[in-house]
């Protein structure tokens, strides 16, 4: 078994690799504006996956995609070697989509906010089906204070 702290500097270590690379060497006219975001690898430290997201729309993601596929074998050479492993890991890149995520969660978040703000609405203008106090606390205290009045005229001393 593989120590999970050294996978993940590892990991930690095939991103930045992976950043310098292609930043610094890839020339590729494909490749997009690129931000690698994470790096994952097995616990037998063979295979990474590599998240990266590309400002830009459908097309930009799919030449970038291409590019980084037709760089794959310098990258895994280069991470091999930083790494001095026995056998280099492949490389598997995967499209980060934190960002249509993030909006997915706004939109939800928004509209549970209308939702909310809704019932409040409705909650304001409500009013109570019957009394708004239906116990009679005003006639429970004027008993008491009969009974009490009445010990009281005939002498009697409750203790």
């Amino acid at each position: 078994m593989t120590d999970p702290a050294k996978v993940r500097r590892h990991a930690e270590r095939v991103r930045e690799l992976v950043a310098s690379v292609v930043r610094s060497q890839i020339k590729d006219p494909r490749l997009g504006m690129i931000t690698i975001t994470d790096a994952r690898i097995t616990a037998d430290l063979r295979d990474a996956t590599v998240f990266y997201t590309v400002l830009g729309d459908a097309a930009a993601q799919a030449g970038t995609a291409a590019a980084l596929d037709s760089a794959k074998g310098m990258l895994r050479s280069t991470v091999g070697k930083a790494l001095g492993l026995r056998h280099s890991p492949t490389l598997t890149f995967v499209l980060d989509d934190v960002q249509d995520q993030v909006k997915h969660i706004d939109d939800l978040l928004a509209a549970a906010r209308n939702a909310d703000a809704e019932v409040q609405r409705l909650a304001a203008k409500a009013e109570y089906a019957g009394d708004a106090q239906p116990y009679r606390v005003e006639e429970a205290e004027e008993g008491d204070a009969e009974d009490g009045d009445a010990d009281e005229a005939r002498g009697g001393d409750r203790r």
